[in-house]
Order: C-alpha cells, then structure tokens, then sequence
C-alpha cells in the first residue's frame, strides 16, 4: 500500500539504470550515499526510480483544473492522488474553454501555489492546451469547438497574468494567419510552444518548428481519421529532427505499431512521456457528464465520447505509461524513465533529479515487473 514517508532512512533496491541492487541514503532532502547493499536497510523494494515529471495532467477523480469550479482543495487532492501514481511533478493543463473559465482555472492554481511551498514545487508550469486549435472535426478531438478560436496575444497576456507568469507551456494549431507570429512572441517570452490538435499542411508545420515549436503534443492523436498518405503532417512533425513528441502510452491512444515508430524515428532523447490524466482518471467505469457533455469510461481504462471514436484524455496515470511504453516500444527501464523523468525537466527547464549524491532525495520505491506493472510502494521525500 502506499504511504509517505519524510524520515530519513537508508533504502535497498535495484537501480532503474543498472538493474543492481543499491544501498541509498539520504539527509535533509539530500541523497548522501549510494553504496552495494549490506543487508542493513530501513525498506527494501523491487526498484528506486526519480519521481516522475508530466507535462499534461487535466485533473483527477472527477475533478478538472478546467472547472470554473476549481477551488484549491481540489488541487490539492488532484495532486496528492498524482503522488500515489509517482508523480513528483505535473503542470497543471487546462483545455479550450471561455476566457471566463480559463482566467478562473488559472488564477485558482496560482493561489494555490502562492499559499503553498509544497504545490508551487509539484506545480512549477502550467500548461495551456489550446483554445488556439484546429476546429476540424478528428484534429479537434474532444475539445469543444464553441470555443475553439485564433490566437489572440493579448487574451493569452490575460491568462498569463492570472497565473502568475507561470504558464510554461502552449499546445496550439500552427494554421491560423496569425500563428507563427504568436509562436515567436511566446518563445521570446521563454515559453515551450507545442504543435497539436492540428490540420496544418506539411509546409506550415515546417514554419512553425522553424519559428521556434519545440514539442508535438500527443503526436499521433488529436488527428483525422484519415489523412494522405505521404504527404500529412503526422509524417512532418516525425520527420522533424529538432521537434520532440510527447505520447500516451496507456494503450487505448496509439497502437503498439505507433508507439514503437515514434520511439524509435525520435529515440528516447527526444521523446516525452505523458498520460494526459483527464479528469475522469482513477473513476470506475461508467459514463459521467462535465462541462454539459457525456463521456464514458470503460472497464479497459478508456475515456472517450459515447458513439464516436474520439478520446478524451486518459484514464491512467504515468506509472501505467511507463510500463506501457516499455511493452510497445521495447525499450529499457532506464529509457522509459528518461522519458518521465530527464526529458520533461530537460523541456520545461526544471533542474535534472537523478539517482546520484547531492541530488534531490525524491524518489519512488516500486515492486514488480516492470514490463507489466508497477505497485508503488513508497513515496521518499524528506522536504515536505
């Protein structure tokens, strides 16, 4: 079961890199030493890996940063539930919705942040996924097209100032008039611009990686059914070299076949693991109705929109991604956790947390295979 522990205490387990059992210690929020076991531990588990790092987290247990309902209590239950899942770090995502909503969503996480040491370290970034999208049906996804519109710099000046400059992170459809101009203006502004959610032609998609886009939201998803088969902006953005991918590796957004193309074409150096946690994940199956629509989540772990074949968000978390990713791709440990860990600090340039001494003493204590699943065991944090 588990449980939060702040004392400091000498652990047994096998690193995530190697595969060798290691004897870890660690004071004041420090790791002091790594040594060979000796027999002599507080706690012994299966594996220690960091914690892990999501970029895209929409909320939980029926609860959504997108509400224009949130209050700080949820956030804080969202982010404790993101911690029994090994989360160490999320950005908060909010999705289109009206610039009332939004302003609301945003200025809510900023309080919470402002009133706790503790969030403000779980919630470094927030993440604002559109409402500068594709109003495309398949491209749009889930997203309600009543409030899919251009980008406005000035609106998007509003919501950053109700979060506190904290808005890290923008996932936008590069197709608009004024989009690469938009882009620019947020990179100048230090903002990681994601490309997602898009109909762009392949041509735009390479204006807008030029213009400075760094990351491809949930490459693979948010997409038509079907596109041409060459020439597609799938194609364009796997082909980029500069450009990262996040994916959902929960099995129910891609097939094994993608999960393994985009790994490999991009490599683990340039992929970010994401669950993107609707606010329905961790619910029991059933249908559930938010924001005046009906979704469903099935037995499987699917979220998606009764009758049609778009998703909305995951139902997971990333400890299941990391072990999906794993099965699909064929990958290591130590690369899955490169991608739910290195990478997404490396993105949203948060400092590096490794299994090293001197580094931060936060990390999760997992059993069991990791090619199935993980149980987390423990949580190890001597700061909060």
């Amino acid at each position: 079961m588990y449980k939060q522990d702040k004392r400091m205490r000498r652990i047994e387990a096998r690193d995530y890199r190697t595969r060798q059992r290691v004897a870890v210690e660690s004071e004041n929020g420090r790791i002091t030493d790594i040594s060979p076991p000796t027999g002599q531990a507080d706690r012994r588990a299966d594996w220690i890996v960091p914690a892990f790092v999501d970029v895209q987290i929409n909320g939980c247990l029926g609860m959504s940063f997108n509400s224009c309902e949130l209050t700080i209590e949820q956030v804080e239950r969202i982010v404790a539930e993101c911690r029994k899942h090994g989360i160490g770090v999320l950005c908060p995502t909010l999705v289109t919705n009206s610039a009332e909503a939004l302003l609301h969503g945003f200025a809510t996480l900023r309080e919470a942040c402002e009133s706790s040491a503790q969030l403000s370290r779980r919630m470094p970034k927030f993440h604002l996924e559109g409402p500068y999208l594709s109003g495309e049906d398949g491209p749009r996804g889930a997203h309600p097209k009543s409030h899919i519109r251009p980008p406005d710099w000035d609106e998007f000046c509003r919501f950053q100032e109700a979060a506190g400059g904290r808005i890290g992170m923008v996932t936008l459809a590069p197709e608009y008039d004024n989009a690469l101009s938009f882009i620019e203006r947020l990179c100048q502004a230090g903002i990681v611009v994601a490309i997602g959610h898009t109909a762009s032609s392949p041509a735009r998609i390479r204006e807008a990686v030029a213009a400075g886009a760094r990351i491809s939201t949930h490459l693979g998803n948010g997409s038509h059914a079907q596109i041409p088969r060459h020439e597609n902006y799938i194609w364009e953005q796997l082909g980029a070299d500069t450009l990262w991918a996040s994916l959902i590796a929960d099995g129910h957004h891609l097939p094994m076949s993608m999960v393994k193309t985009i790994v490999r074409t991009k490599t683990p150096s340039r992929c970010v693991l994401t669950c993107d946690a609707s606010s329905l994940a961790g619910l029991p199956p059933g249908r559930y109705e938010q924001w005046g629509s009906e979704f469903e989540v099935e037995a499987s772990g699917r979220v998606g929109v009764p009758g049609t074949p778009f998703l909305a968000g995951s139902g997971v978390f990333t400890d299941a991604c990391v072990a999906g990713v794993m099965r699909m791709a064929g990958i290591s440990l130590a690369d899955a956790i490169q991608m739910a860990v290195d990478n997404p600090r490396e993105l949203m340039g948060l400092a590096p947390v490794a299994l090293e001494i001197g580094s931060d003493a936060e990390f999760v204590l997992f059993d069991g295979d990791p090619l199935e699943s993980f149980t987390l065991v423990e949580w190890v944090n001597s700061r909060d």
